[in-house]
């Protein structure tokens, strides 16, 4: 224990950049949501007076623990260099509620209110099962190779976060090209900017400045963002449990699709716990887990529908050199933007163009603490875990308006997409202990690839006994093979360790 307090700040200017980034991220979150439930025929009055502001607690609730949490462990190591985690929607996660969950709803029922309803149900029910989840998290963490996680994670920041985009990036050039190589001298340069500006809000303002400058952004968007400001109280809500009794009667089939994202979801939650503690600030991976579980749930209570999670841009944010005050004022602006209808004219005012270099540059820093964290010899396990993803990306781009286009570049995008977080792990975890020659440990994770695939966690599209027969039967013949090389090393390390003590015995007569 130490016999002085720390003095950690509420708020530091380098705590602006991190503001901004994971600022946008949420927003970016919040406009999809918007913009998706009114497309679908879902009410104004749902979208903005019960949806957002229950988002929107989730997302204060959280930052504000995780600010909490980033004092204690301040505190308990004397250091003033903390960065709190990130935290908000999971985007992944978000367009699986979407599309997977909502949008099934709203059809089978043909009531938007109802289907609000059975969606809030089943947020509320995954916040659950994560909080139950949390309570092995520790472990989970310990007995899975960082190699292989973080592979994992980067596989996702390199294809939905950095790379989608640069897309949005190039879609304007002269704002999105602009605004990121501001970012680059700004954050990884440490060039200052004008008038001492954060790096990241200068490149926002240049970025928006040019497009409606340059005519990119027309000022009637403006106008119809304007439009939805007003007031929404953040009221609490029966809809979560009036919505239960319809997820477990005509709609129980939607759990098939609950659970593994929940699981998913706790995953990706750990492996950013074990990002930030390869950055060096530790964190409980399992209070993590209980945290993104129960923001969940209280979100829902409010009339939210998404589960949150710790946010892969916290790396990002340490690089930045933020503390804990970019978590407190998120929870502060989101709680008021939710409240008034800000969001939706923020998002009518800002090209993404313009914001999502801030995310490229999260993505790409994800990726280097992947390799950067990691010994050289664990690169090959990194690669292979990072692979799956690019799959998921194709699959989940394009196969639904694409489907044949997909298959006819290779069969096999949307089976390796098809639970990639778990598919991303088991081939990292395998190729770590063959790496270490540890060929026992090995074969345990190709017995496990081999359950989820027959249990339809990976390598097919629901859960189902016999759900992915191939794959399963593939993972346990390499499963038999890893045990052979067990055995084979085993009785090499008796051999040669008899052959040294025959010849210092001949050596000693």
């Amino acid at each position: 224990m130490k016999a002085t307090t720390v003095h950690y700040p509420w708020y530091k200017k380098e705590d602006t950049d991190a503001f901004f980034a994971l600022f946008q991220n949420n927003l970016a979150n919040f406009v999809i949501i918007a913009v998706t439930m009114l497309g679908m025929g879902f009410p104004a009055s749902i979208v903005f007076g019960k949806v957002i502001p229950g988002a929107a607690v989730a997302v204060m609730v959280g930052n504000l623990y995780y600010a909490f949490m980033a004092n204690r462990l301040a505190q308990k190591e004397g250091r003033t260099d903390v960065t709190a985690l990130s935290y908000g929607i999971s985007t992944p996660v978000m367009f699986v509620f979407l599309f997977g969950v909502l949008a099934p709803a709203n059809a089978l029922t043909g009531n938007p209110e109802l289907a609000w309803k059975i969606a809030v149900a089943a947020a509320f029910l995954s916040g659950l099962i994560e909080t139950l989840v949390s309570f092995t998290g520790n472990w989970v963490r310990n007995h899975l190779p960082r190699a292989a996680m973080l592979g994992a994670l980067a596989g996702v920041a390199l294809t939905f976060i950095a790379g989608e985009m640069l897309f949005n990036t190039f879609s304007i050039p002269v704002v999105g090209l602009v605004a990121l190589v501001i970012i680059i001298a700004g954050v990884v340069g440490k060039m200052a900017m004008p008038f001492k500006i954060p790096a990241s809000l200068f490149a926002v303002i240049i970025g928006t400045v040019l497009a409606f400058t340059l005519g990119y952004q027309s000022p009637s968007q403006i106008t119809d963002g304007l439009k939805n400001i007003g007031f929404y109280p953040i009221l609490p809500t029966f809809a979560a449990f009036e919505g239960m009794t319809y997820l477990f009667g005509t709609l129980i089939g939607l759990l098939a699709i609950i659970l593994p994202i929940t699981l998913y979801n706790a995953i990706e939650t750990m492996n950013n716990v074990d990002a930030m503690s390869a950055e060096g600030d530790s964190y409980d991976v399992r209070e993590c887990q209980a945290v993104d579980g129960v923001g969940t749930m209280l979100g829902a209570v409010f009339g939210g529908l998404f589960p949150t999670t710790v946010y892969i841009a916290t790396v990002g944010s340490k690089w930045m050199g933020a503390g804990r005050g970019y978590s407190i004022l998120n929870a502060i602006v989101f709680g008021l933007a939710a409240m008034t209808g800000v969001i939706a004219a923020l998002a009518a005012i800002i090209p993404l163009a313009a914001v999502a270099p801030i995310l490229v540059f999260v993505g790409i820093s994800m990726v280097a603490t992947a390799f950067g964290s990691n010994d050289k010899k664990y690169f090959p396990a990194v690669a292979i875990a990072m692979l799956p993803y690019f799959a998921n990306y194709v699959m989940t781009r394009f196969n639904n308006s694409a489907g044949e286009v997909v298959a006819g570049i290779s069969e096999g995008i949307v089976p390796l997409g098809q639970g990639a977080m778990f598919t991303a792990i088991v081939l990292g975890a395998i190729t770590v202990y063959i790496i270490d020659q540890d060929y026992r440990r090995a074969s345990y994770f190709a017995l496990i690839g081999a359950f989820l695939s027959f249990v339809g966690f990976m390598h097919a599209p629901k859960l189902a006994v016999n759900a992915a027969p191939d794959f399963a039967i593939g993972y346990v013949l390499i499963a038999v093979f890893l045990v052979y090389c067990a055995y084979q090393r085993a009785s090499s390390t008796v051999t040669e360790t008899d052959h040294k003590v025959a010849v210092k015995r001949q050596v000693a007569s």
